[in-house]
């Protein structure tokens, strides 16, 4: 009969022991494969216990694989292959390593909010509002698209600000735009062909490479992408930023965009995807119509994203589907879970349908603008004034300064890391091969200021002039 001492069980429960005690018996071979076990009564007797003790163990050790029953026989010890192989597994040497320190003390790259901007009070009494009342809707699932009162408040938020009419239905809601570019590869199909501006984001860039569709560069001018049969014969979806091109800071011409609007509908399955990105952050003139609310043949897939107009981690984006891609949408990816949580998603409708949005994107206008101005005067009143112009000032949060100097961008970025300043060129930026870039922005270096304070401008033109200056110094300057 299989015994054990109860007493040297400890603090573990009488099924915990047991449990452990037969399987180390199992593994260790004391119990050989096909051996029968005690039957559950016979087991409870030996050691005075419940039959139901017994029952538990025996259940949890054959649901484990060591044991196995057989109908009116009892159970009986499952043949376990414990052999351990005596080729050593290859060693592979994997490097771990902390992500390097950033030595730089201005980021003139990334886009960040900073903390006295971002409406923390007015954030913080919606979310208690809401978890106050308790609402039940907050525990129920959305839909695919996203739950309708934030949809019901972008639609609105749309018409009266960007010209765009269309449906809450139309509106999809994602955790950031890489999850929505996923999205628009399954909806369109990896047999396409995506043509994206160059210069342009890199990011962009990739993930669709890593979505597995293929990638073309289009070619611009001062107008926008170039409507040349060598541009627009291959790709099926052409993407673009039509009111402020990321990095040059174009605006897409009229013309431009009603020459794409009949390219894609010339074919069934060409489509345009308008990344509007920055387009609230025009700081002269009015904002520019989109795309969207100029198309009249459902060829248009609009993008916007909140992570620049609040926070660069507040990872709420959407798309608006044209209507007949949306019927495919909810036929074939309607089965996907909304990948932002409701908690988020209610904040952000009520702080849209309240106006705090509005207000904020207004307040924000002024300030970065400030911004612009301060960093803009201080550079052209510095020595490098006569070695440096600047262009695409008015719209988004970044501007362009080129440089009168043969140093290469990379050295040029070097020597600015050196006196604390990661920034970055348009060079950066294209895909092909940098020589067959406009000559127009040669040396041309991209200064994002949304992350900085009215105080730091004075020492990042300073930085600025101390990385670069001793290098122009012996070139004739611009007239």
């Amino acid at each position: 009969m299989l015994t054990y001492s109860i007493s040297d069980r400890g603090s573990k429960s009488l099924y915990e022991y047991l449990y452990t005690c037969i399987r180390q018996d199992i593994i260790t071979g004391v119990l050989p494969p096909h051996t029968k076990l005690p039957s559950k009564r016979a087991f409870a007797t030996n050691h005075g216990i419940s039959v139901v003790t017994v029952e538990n163990t025996y259940g949890q050790l054959q649901a484990e694989g060591y044991i196995y029953s057989r109908p009116k026989s009892g159970f009986f010890v499952s043949p376990i292959d414990l052999r351990i192989p005596t080729e050593q597994p290859k060693a592979y040497s994997v490097s771990v390593s902390d992500p390097a320190p950033v030595s730089a003390s201005f980021n003139l790259i990334s886009n960040h909010t900073a903390p006295d901007n971002f409406p923390f009070s007015i954030w913080a009494k919606i979310i208690r509002q809401l978890l106050t009342a308790q609402d039940k809707k907050l525990l129920i699932s959305p839909p695919t698209g996203g739950v309708m009162e934030l949809r019901s408040a972008i639609a609105d938020h749309l018409y009266q600000f960007r010209g765009i009419l269309c449906d809450p239905e139309q509106i999809i809601i994602g955790a950031g735009t890489e999850y929505l570019y996923s999205l628009i590869v399954q909806l369109l199909g990896r047999d396409k062909i995506y043509g994206l501006e160059n210069p342009s984001s890199k990011k962009i860039r990739s993930i669709y490479q890593a979505a597995g569709v293929r990638v073309v560069p289009l070619s611009m001018d001062q107008e926008g992408i170039e409507l040349t049969p060598e541009n627009l014969t291959m790709p099926d979806i052409v993407q673009i930023s039509p009111s402020h091109h990321f990095p040059t800071g174009i605006v897409t011409s009229v013309s431009r965009r009603y020459g794409l609007l009949q390219w894609a509908n010339q074919a069934p399955n060409r489509y345009i995807i308008e990344d509007d990105y920055d387009s609230e952050f025009r700081l002269q003139g009015k904002p520019i119509p989109s795309l969207f609310s100029m198309d009249a043949t459902d060829k248009v897939i609009y993008f916007n994203t909140f992570t620049k107009s609040l926070a660069s981690t507040i990872r709420i984006s959407y798309m608006v589907l044209p209507r007949p891609l949306l019927e495919v949408f909810r036929r074939t990816l309607g089965f996907y879970a909304c990948t932002v949580s409701n908690f988020e998603q209610y904040t952000l409708a009520a702080f849209i349908q309240n106006q705090y949005f509005e207000k904020h994107i207004n307040r924000m206008r002024n300030h970065y603008r400030g911004l612009r101005d301060v960093l803009i005067r201080e550079l052209t009143r510095s020595p490098l004034k006569n070695r440096i112009r600047i262009s695409g000032e008015d719209a988004g949060l970044h501007f362009l300064l080129k440089l009168d100097t043969d140093c290469s961008d990379d050295f040029l970025k070097e020597k600015a890391r050196e006196k604390g300043i990661d920034i970055a060129f348009l060079s950066d930026y294209y895909s092909s091969d940098y020589k067959q870039m406009d000559s127009s922005y040669v040396h041309t270096a991209i200064v994002n200021y949304s992350a900085l304070g009215e105080q730091d401008m004075d020492s990042v033109a300073k930085a600025l002039v101390d990385a670069w200056l001793p290098w122009m110094q012996d070139q004739i300057p611009y007239s």
